[in-house]
């Protein structure tokens, strides 16, 4: 089932009764009588924006127990925090185990999968938007090496960004600019709590990447799998973007139409699964590749159709 992402970004009550999401909103006047309710377990995600939300904290064990990753926001309403159960998993220290005892030669194997799937995802939305082959982009995800040694993933990068605006070839990709990039990065945002919910089921710890090693990130290894989902995020951004133009604020129309990326439709494998439930196939693939079971990473394939 497709879990719900629900988003508060005005003054809230949020609490918890009978495994129900209770939600009391007091500045709204036409508001029902009754209290609005959610089952807690057809939640996924839940993003707390407005700084007036208050909930119980029976609400947020209660979400924490059943897997929901809880997203906090900044002054700014951008995502800033990241909250997730410590323990996703019946056999999660047997996992953790297999995972911390991955060898070097298998982490970069990993990696070269992970970099060869974004290229190549990154090249059809390219063709998406630009309505053109991208030949080098093909060419550079059949070339990557066991830890992309030629950085090649930075390359096809560079590459993507400079030409996935035909209006505005000067684009600059930013992670704090105000203009469309903060589309990006709120998209983003959505995306990494996905792939983090989706690691911590699989009882893998999102903190111990296969490439990521930053020693203040806490999800490397949600920020190293998302990687090939990535593209699914820009496709979005570019339909807002066609539709409203480069010069667009994240205003709450645009949030909802962003908060769709855990439902998109992914091709995996021979599937077409919604997004947040093909995190899970991947991350239970990857599981598989530390346990020896496997040696490949099962991602998606970008199925959009070109737009006109």
């Amino acid at each position: 089932m497709i879990k719900q992402t629900l988003l508060f970004g005005n003054r809230a009550y949020l609490s918890l009764k009978l495994n129900q999401l209770v939600i009391e909103l007091p500045d709204i006047p036409e508001k029902p009588k009754q209290p609005i309710t959610r089952p807690i377990e057809d939640i996924g995600i839940l993003i707390i924006e407005s700084h007036q939300v208050t909930l119980t904290s029976a609400l947020l064990s209660s979400l924490l127990e059943n897997n929901v990753a809880v997203i906090t926001c900044d002054s700014r309403h951008m995502p800033n925090g990241l909250l997730l159960p410590l323990s996703g998993n019946t056999i999660q220290s047997e996992r953790y185990l297999a995972q911390i005892s991955c060898s070097l030669p298998l982490k970069k194997q990993l990696w070269q999968q992970t970099v060869m799937s974004k290229i190549a995802n990154q090249g059809e939305v390219l063709k998406i938007w630009n309505n053109k082959e991208s030949k080098c982009m093909a060419v550079w995800s059949r070339n990557v090496k066991s830890g992309d040694p030629d950085n090649l993933e930075g390359r096809a990068a560079a590459f993507y960004w400079r030409n996935i605006f035909i209006e505005n070839p000067h684009f600059t990709r930013q992670r704090d600019a105000d203009d469309c990039n903060a589309l990006f990065n709120y998209g983003y945002a959505i995306l990494r709590a996905v792939i983090a919910r989706a690691l911590v089921g699989s009882g893998l710890l999102p903190t111990l990447g296969i490439h990521h090693h930053n020693r203040y990130n806490a999800y490397c290894l949600a920020d190293d799998i998302m990687e090939p989902y990535r593209p699914y995020v820009d496709n979005v951004v570019m339909e807002i973007i066609r539709e409203h133009g480069t010069d667009i604020s994240l205003t709450p129309a645009i949030k909802k139409k962003l908060l769709t990326i855990p439902t998109i439709d992914v091709k995996i494998g021979k599937l077409t699964r919604p997004l947040m439930i093909a995190a899970t196939m991947t991350s239970a693939s990857l599981s598989k590749c530390f346990n020896g079971e496997s040696r490949k990473i099962l991602y998606p394939e970008i199925i959009c159709k070109q737009q006109g």
